[in-house]
C-alpha cells in the first residue's frame, strides 16, 4: 500500500475530527487493500463542474468532509472575487445524502460569513439556476449527480449569471479548492447558530410560483392546448427524482387533463429502486413508462432525470402502434423547429434572434436556424457555455437568445434559467404534441416531416471506459495519439477540416491553411467530414471515459442508420486494439 494511502487511511480512522460512522465504515474495509487504495489514492477531483463521485468514506469519495472542504475553497474564492453579502443559493435532488450535503455546504458558507439561501425541499437544477438569479445571489450550488447510478452524488457550482461556472471563475474556484489541503482549516458552525446570525435562510413556495410564471411565458399557442387538452394523452415519469412536482404542476395549470404519472417511479428515492440507471438515454429505464403508455394509449411518453435537467421521450407511431424512442438531438430539434416556425408565423420572434448549440450537437440545428434567419452559435460541449452566451448577448446588447440545445438530452427555451431545463422542455414538447394532434399527426410524424425537409440527420456515440489510477493516463495518451497523427479519412469519409480545441487551431486538410477556432481552449478534437458528416473526440468531464461523437446525413431513415454505423465502425478501426 502506498505511503499516502496508508497515512490518509490511518488519519481518517483515528483522528477525532471524523465521526464514528465514518470510522466504522473504514474498519469494515480494513483488510481490502484495493478498496482502501481506491478511496484514498487521491482527493476527489474538483473539476470545472464541481464534484462528482461515489458516496462513502475517504478522500476520493463524496462525504460530509469532502463536501465541506470543497465549500471552504468556494467560500475563499467568493470572499476574494465576489460579494459575500449577496450569499449563495443551494438546492438538492433526491439522491442519498443530498439534504445532508446541502446543509453541510450551507453551514460551511455561514461559518465564513456568507449567507446561504437553502431550498426547503428537493428542487431541480433549472429552478436553482432561476432561484439564484431571482435572489441576486453571488453563486449557487446544486447537490446532484444528474443521471449517474445510485452510488453517486455530486456538487455543481453556479455563478451569479445562473450558469455553471465558466472561465475565469471555474479555474479560479478549482485553484482555491486545491489550496485547502488541511481539514483543520475548514470552517463550519451549527444550524442554530447560523440561523441566529441570519446566515441561513430557506426559500420555497414563492420561488416556485415565480418559476412557474416565467416558464409559462414560453407557450406560443395556449388556445391549441385548451382545444386539445382532453385529446392528448401523456405518460410521465420523474425517475424517482425532482421533476414530479414542477412538471405535473405546469401541465395542470396549462390545462392538460390526460396526464398519467408512472406510480412506481413517482416518489423520490435515492436508490432508484425500479431502475438500473436513472438515465433518459437508457431504453431500459422506460420499461414501466411504456407499459403504462400502452395501457392508456398515450400519444407521448416523457421522462426527466433525477435533477430534471434532461428530457427523454417516446412517441407513438400510429402506423405500427409501437413507441419510437427519440435521441436528445431529435427531441431538441422537434421543440426548436416548432418554436422557430411558430414564432416566425406569429410575428413574436424577437429582433436579432439567436440559436445556440454545442459542437457535438446535430448539424440539423444549423439548417433549421438558417431557414428562419437566426444567428447561429456553436460552443464547447457543456450547457454552461450556452448559458454563458445568454449572458454575453445581454451584456453586449447584440442578440436575443431564443433556444439552445445539446445532444445529451438537454435544451432551454427562454432565459429564465441558464442551464438545461427539462421542466420547460416537457411543457414545450406537450404543446408540440397538442399542435400535432390538432393537425392529425403524432410527434413522430412531425419528426419525419422535419427530416424530409432538411435531411435525415443521425448521430451516435461510442465510449471507452478507463477506470482506476491508470485510466486517466490512458485517456491522455489516446487523445495525444489522435492529436499528433490525425486521420485523413474515416472509412469512406474524407476529413475536410481538423479542429484541435486545445491548441485553438483549425486546419484545412486540402490546403493546410490554418485559422483559430474562436472558442476557449479545451481538450477536444473535431473532424469535419465530407457529405455533412463529422467525428468528435473528448474525455468526459464527469466519468472515467473518452467519448467519440459521430454524425451523418442520409437520404432516409435506413440510409442514415447504415451510414452512422459505418462511421462508428471506422472510428473503432482507428483505435488501439488493446
Amino acid at each position: 500500500m502506498e505511503k499516502r494511502v496508508s497515512e490518509q487511511f490511518e488519519y481518517w480512522l483515528n483522528d477525532p475530527y471524523f465521526d464514528e460512522d465514518t470510522k466504522k465504515e473504514l474498519l469494515a474495509i480494513r483488510n481490502d487493500e484495493a478498496e482502501i487504495t481506491d478511496r484514498f489514492y487521491k482527493d476527489l477531483d474538483f473539476g470545472t463542474g464541481g464534484l462528482r463521485g461515489i458516496i462513502g468514506a475517504g478522500t476520493n469519495r463524496m462525504n460530509l468532509y469532502t463536501v465541506r472542504k470543497a465549500t471552504q475553497g468556494l467560500a475563499n474564492y467568493i470572499i476574494a472575487n465576489g460579494d459575500p453579502a449577496r450569499g449563495v443559493a443551494i438546492s438538492y435532488d433526491s439522491r442519498n445524502m443530498s439534504p445532508e450535503f446541502a446543509r453541510e455546504t450551507a453551514l460551511c458558507l455561514a461559518a465564513n460569513g456568507i449567507r446561504a439561501f437553502v431550498s426547503d425541499t428537493l428542487r431541480p437544477v433549472p429552478e436553482l439556476s432561476f432561484a439564484l438569479r431571482t435572489l441576486h445571489a453571488q453563486a449557487g450550488v446544486e447537490i446532484t449527480a444528474s443521471h449517474n447510478p445510485p452510488a453517486y452524488n455530486g456538487y455543481k457550482v453556479y455563478w451569479e449569471d445562473g450558469a455553471q461556472v465558466t472561465p475565469p471563475h471555474d479555474t479560479g474556484i478549482i485553484a482555491d479548492v486545491n489550496k485547502v489541503t488541511s481539514y483543520d482549516s475548514v470552517k463550519t458552525m451549527s444550524l442554530s447558530d447560523a440561523k441566529a446570525a441570519g446566515l441561513y435562510e430557506e426559500f420555497g413556495a414563492k420561488i416556485d410560483d415565480l418559476y412557474m410564471e416565467a416558464i409559462k411565458t414560453q407557450i406560443i399557442h395556449p388556445e391549441v392546448i385548451r382545444e386539445m387538452a382532453d385529446e392528448i394523452r401523456i405518460v410521465y415519469t420523474p425517475f424517482h427524482g425532482t421533476g414530479l412536482v414542477p412538471v405535473t404542476r405546469v401541465l395542470r395549470e396549462l390545462g392538460f387533463r390526460q396526464v398519467f404519472v408512472v406510480p412506481e417511479q413517482a416518489e423520490p428515492d435515492g436508490n432508484f429502486t425500479t431502475l438500473k440507471y436513472p438515465n433518459p438515454e437508457d431504453p431500459e429505464a422506460f420499461t414501466l413508462a411504456l407499459k403504462l403508455a400502452k395501457e392508456k394509449d398515450a400519444d407521448i411518453v416523457l421522462a426527466t432525470d433525477p435533477d430534471a435537467d434532461r428530457l427523454g421521450i417516446y412517441a407513438k407511431d400510429t402506423k405500427t402502434g409501437e413507441y419510437i424512442g427519440f435521441t436528445g438531438n431529435m427531441s431538441g430539434m422537434l421543440i426548436g423547429e416548432y418554436i422557430l416556425r411558430e414564432r416566425t408565423a406569429e410575428h413574436t420572434m424577437p429582433e436579432k434572434p439567436a440559436f445556440v448549440t454545442t459542437i457535438v450537437t446535430t448539424n440539423l440545428a444549423r439548417r433549421i436556424a438558417e431557414k428562419y434567419g437566426l444567428h447561429y452559435v456553436e460552443v464547447l460541449t457543456g450547457f454552461k457555455y450556452i448559458g454563458e452566451q445568454i449572458k454575453l448577448f445581454e451584456q453586449e446588447h447584440s442578440y436575443n437568445y431564443v433556444f439552445g440545445l445539446e445532444e445529451s438530452y438537454g435544451c432551454l427555451a427562454g432565459t429564465h434559467a441558464r442551464d438545461k431545463d427539462a421542466v420547460v422542455a416537457v411543457m414545450m414538447l406537450c404543446e408540440v404534441a397538442a399542435w400535432c394532434k390538432k393537425h392529425g399527426m403524432t410527434v413522430w410524424d412531425q419528426m419525419q416531416n422535419i427530416y424530409r425537409e432538411y435531411g435525415y440527420y443521425k448521430e451516435t456515440q461510442y465510449s471507452i471506459t478507463m477506470k482506476g489510477i491508470t485510466g486517466a493516463e490512458k485517456i491522455k495518451d489516446l487523445m495525444n495519439s489522435i492529436r499528433n497523427d490525425p486521420p485523413k479519412n474515416f472509412g469512406a469519409w474524407k476529413v475536410e477540416e481538423f479542429r484541435d480545441y486545445r491548441t485553438g487551431i483549425v486546419t484545412e486538410t486540402a490546403t493546410g491553411e490554418q485559422k483559430p477556432t474562436g472558442l476557449p481552449k479545451s481538450n477536444v478534437l473535431y473532424f469535419s467530414l465530407d457529405n455533412d458528416a463529422w467525428v468528435c473526440a473528448r474525455p468526459s468531464g464527469t466519468e472515467p471515459k473518452i467519448k467519440f461523437y459521430m454524425g451523418v446525413r442520409g437520404t432516409g431513415l435506413d440510409d442514415s442508420a447504415k451510414k452512422v454505423q459505418e462511421l462508428t465502425d471506422a472510428v473503432k478501426a482507428m483505435l488501439p486494439k488493446d
